[in-house]
């Protein structure tokens, strides 16, 4: 994971200051989120603090963000597959990734707030963040994913995972420091997504990212979660300060649509157009920051069957592709190549596997989470 922090980040780098901390403000609302459903007594010893494992004191100041946690965006690191699971390695790997990001990138501080080695041992990234998770309220502004940094705790995870999958005690160690971060910050196992959903980038890689309708199910299971609390479907809340592949499938949509837009993974000014003008004309609530909500995705995907053909099959096949099934061609013709790569993702998802494009599996498609993925 090699990101820079976005133009959004320092830019809404606080109009205020709130006693000695720094604020930010991202997208339009300043708000406080209830600390309510936090645990201040809950047991973090489990996580090596930044002065357990040595860190650097950070190069400038950093910022908490004044707006709520919506989600959990997981990385690998692109890093060896070491089978070095030890206590040294993974102190390593943490003053590792912090010279990286802070000499390498030009970064204040470890982007991330958390990192798991691959012998499951955990550590705290971003300095401030584990005491962020002690109080559940607000998170340590980041540098993991530009767009996302003032709402979504990053977790890199140590390996490089396109084709290989981690091993059991990372993916242990993940769940439950998932499990934790939901219960801190009241999110649920439904908010939890992959970095490639948000940026364009080959993290967390095709293998690993396969695991994470898994990954949901362990945590949802963790959490206890009522499925009658689950969305039908959650969808990326994709919005103008992110760039994704899925951001390309919105394009493709809304050229479908015959807006005139760029088909080029960017969150442009002209998509931002597009996104405003359809769901005004869909008597969708207009967002200011073009975010593509529920309803926006729910009008402007179409079923399909599988003799459909034009941009909505360009733009599955462009996403198949990207994302671990090189057999699928751009060809926008629904073919036997893109039926089975379908099937192959609804069965992931728990969803019938009859290699239609539905609300469902389309939602699953782009990155996010159904409903039915977590029923026995």
């Amino acid at each position: 994971m090699h990101v820079e922090q976005s133009a959004l980040d320092r830019r809404t780098l606080l109009r205020a200051g709130l006693g000695a901390a720094t604020v930010a403000v991202v997208g339009s609302e300043l708000a406080f989120p209830s600390a309510a459903q936090a645990d201040p007594g809950a047991d973090l010893d489990w996580i090596y603090s930044c002065d357990e494992w040595g860190a650097r004191p950070p190069k400038d100041p950093l910022a908490v963000s004044a707006i709520p946690t919506n989600k959990i965006i997981v990385h690998h690191m692109a890093f060896p597959n070491v089978t070095d699971y030890s206590e040294a390695q993974a102190i390593k790997l943490a003053r590792d990734c912090q010279n990286l990001h802070m000499d390498g990138n030009g970064w204040s501080d470890t982007g991330q707030h958390f990192t798991v080695s691959r012998g499951g041992h955990v550590l705290e990234g971003r300095r401030g963040s584990l005491e962020r998770l002690q109080a559940g309220d607000r998170q340590m502004i980041s540098a993991h994913c530009p767009g996302e940094n003032g709402r979504a705790i990053g977790i890199e995870n140590e390996g490089t995972y396109v084709t290989e999958t981690p091993p059991e005690a990372l993916l242990d160690s993940l769940v439950k420091l998932c499990t934790t971060i939901c219960r801190q910050y009241g999110l649920h196992a439904h908010d939890i997504f992959g970095h490639w959903d948000f940026r364009t980038t080959l993290c967390p890689g095709a293998a690993f990212y396969r695991q994470f309708p898994t990954l949901r199910r362990r945590v949802f299971d963790s959490l206890g979660t009522d499925l009658a609390d689950v969305p039908a479907r959650r969808w990326p809340d994709l919005w103008r300060f992110v760039g994704s592949p899925s951001v390309r499938v919105v394009q493709y949509l809304l050229a479908h649509r015959g807006y005139a837009v760029p088909v080029n993974s960017v969150f442009d000014a002209a998509t931002v157009a597009a996104v405003q003008d359809w769901q005004y004309r869909n008597g969708i609530p207009v967002d200011v920051d073009a975010t593509v909500t529920t309803p926006t995705w729910e009008t402007l995907v179409p079923e399909l069957g599988t003799d459909a053909s034009g941009a909505p099959v360009t733009a599955a096949q462009f996403l198949l592709n990207f994302r671990g099934y090189p057999e699928v061609a751009v060809t926008g013709e629904y073919d036997h190549a893109t039926r089975t790569a379908v099937k192959d993702v609804q069965r992931l998802h728990r969803l019938p596997a009859h290699g239609k494009l539905d609300l469902d599996t389309w939602c699953a498609v782009v990155g996010g989470v159904v409903r039915r993925s977590f029923r026995d």
